[in-house]
Order: C-alpha cells, then sequence, then structure tokens
C-alpha cells in the first residue's frame, strides 16, 4: 500500500543476529586499531573514564550530562548507562561538554542503568 512502510524485519530474529555481528565487527574493529596505535580501546570507543581520590572526589570523562543533581545523589549519563553517586555534600567542582569533577564525600558508585 503507498504510504505504509513495515518495520518487520528490524524485529525479526535475521535483524537481531545482524545487529549483534554489526556490535561485534564494531568491537573488534576498534580492539584492532586500538592495538596498531597503542591506545586503549575503551578511549577509542567513547566509553566512560572513572578516577577517583580517595572518597573525596570523582572526575569522569565522557558523560553525556547529569539526570539528577542533589547533595546526596548525582546521577550523571554516561554512553555505557547511568551512573549514580551517593554521599554527603556532593558538589560540582567543574564541569565540560565531555568532563565532569564532583567533591564531596562520595560513599557509593553504581550502574543503575545500561546503554545496550
Amino acid at each position: 500500500m503507498p504510504g505504509k512502510f513495515c518495520l518487520r524485519g528490524a524485529y525479526s530474529s535475521g535483524g537481531v543476529k545482524h545487529m549483534e555481528r554489526t556490535r561485534r565487527g564494531r568491537e573488534e574493529a576498534l580492539s584492532a586499531v586500538a592495538e596498531l596505535f597503542d591506545l586503549p580501546a575503551d578511549v577509542l570507543a567513547g566509553l566512560p573514564r572513572l578516577e577517583m581520590v580517595g572518597q573525596r572526589q570523582l572526575y569522569l570523562e565522557h558523560h553525556l550530562g547529569l539526570l539528577s543533581y542533589s547533595q546526596e545523589r548525582i546521577d550523571a549519563n554516561t554512553p555505557a548507562g547511568v551512573l549514580r553517586l551517593e554521599g554527603q555534600e556532593l558538589t560540582i567542582l567543574a564541569m565540560t561538554a565531555e568532563e565532569l569533577r564532583i567533591g564531596g564525600r562520595i560513599a557509593s558508585l553504581t550502574w543503575v542503568g545500561h546503554a545496550e
């Protein structure tokens, strides 16, 4: 019928298998490039990078913005899912489009959601 379309193929088992093969191929290609240039594969993939200084400061690279913010909890969106920080007196020390530095007394870090 003109003006109508069907997404059947996208939801069929063949479509899912194709997406899985594509994802695996992409991961293998990233690993090969990382090895060739002697770079960590996570850097090329744009995955989040976390660095903690004791329980007082967290540095996060490759975030996609904040989902919630209070002195007790911060939810940061990342390509790998949502990173939840819980603690006391949490503050944003610095934030750019790609980097985030949080200070305070960090009690826990938890992945509460996943991108894929």
